[in-house]
């Protein structure tokens, strides 16, 4: 059975916008600059590719196929789903580097390991000047604002249940775009794990919290004065993997794998029997040690 999708339309802010709308946003906001040109005073194919343009269209996957897909795949391991990317001709495609580690580990019910369908974000480094120093209110009034017009949340209103949140973020900047207080309203609207590329703060809390999230390292930095929203379901890159909208992602102590949305249903079946097999096997060692069952074997 495969997933019908849309791939003319983006979901943004809760809203559809066609890329035809977002053009004349932007033709809009160029002409308030004299020293940029307007689109069509240029040459055809040139000037769309001047202004920009995407060549990768985002699919969108109704919330019923995405409760298909993650019934296949729950429970399922790392390691079973690199072995399911195997047989279908995807060695070593959508293993997330190893650098991209779980903040925190439950060993006996294995709650930091998660299943979810990708809703992406990017963040990019600003290169916009510093703050400086201000006095309080002008501060908080400056946070404020760049919280809201440059560096905001859009792609919330896009998690549901089951969704992965999958975060690129400025490569080298101290940023904790994600912290105690963000990612459980992430979680409260259905989300079940967040990966990035890089950072997080309020880590103690987190782990507390017990809110499955890998990452690279801490953060300690607020966004302001540090990264700026760049786009919201499109394509990403996390630990050297391309993750696009949509996609599967399975995260456990293992690491991170990303299954392209196309193969998932081969994936998820021979993934699926070799995790029926490895627990068949292991249960009858189990019970030669001595040793009680437990979540892993049942």
């Amino acid at each position: 059975m495969s997933d019908t999708c849309q791939p003319s339309r983006r979901r943004f802010l809760g809203r559809t916008v066609t890329l035809a709308a977002a053009g004349a946003a932007g033709r809009a906001a160029a002409s308030d600059r004299p020293d940029v040109e307007e689109p069509a005073r240029q040459d055809g194919a040139a000037a769309e590719l001047r202004a920009g343009k995407i060549f990768m269209p985002t699919a969108v996957y109704s919330a019923e196929a995405d409760q298909r897909i993650l019934k296949l795949f729950a429970s399922l391991r790392v390691a079973d789903v690199s072995d399911g990317m195997d047989k279908a001709g995807l060695q070593n495609i959508g293993l997330v580097s190893a650098d991209i580690r779980p903040l925190w580990r439950d060993t006996q019910r294995f709650t930091h390991r998660f299943v979810g369908v990708a809703v992406t974000a990017r963040y990019v480094p600003t290169n916009r000047p510093p703050a400086g120093r201000r006095e309080t209110k002008a501060f908080d009034r400056w946070v404020g604002q760049w919280y809201k017009d440059l560096s905001s949340e859009p792609f919330v209103s896009l998690i549901r249940p089951g969704t992965a949140l999958v975060i690129e973020d400025a490569a080298g900047a101290d940023v904790g775009s994600i912290g105690s207080n963000n990612i459980m309203g992430w979680k409260l609207r259905g989300c079940v794990g967040v990966v990035t590329s890089a950072t997080a703060r309020d880590t103690d809390e987190i782990a507390a919290q017990g809110i499955p999230l890998y990452y690279h390292g801490p953060g300690r930095g607020i966004r302001p004065g540090r990264n700026e929203i760049e786009s919201v379901n499109r394509p990403v890159v996390i630990g050297g993997v391309t993750v696009v909208p949509g996609d599967v992602v399975v995260a456990d102590g293992d690491g991170v794998i990303a299954v392209p949305r196309r193969s998932a249903d081969e994936v998820a079946a021979y993934a699926r029997a070799t995790m029926q097999g490895d627990k068949a096997g292991r249960r009858k060692l189990y019970q030669k040690l001595g040793l009680p069952p437990d979540d892993s074997v049942r």
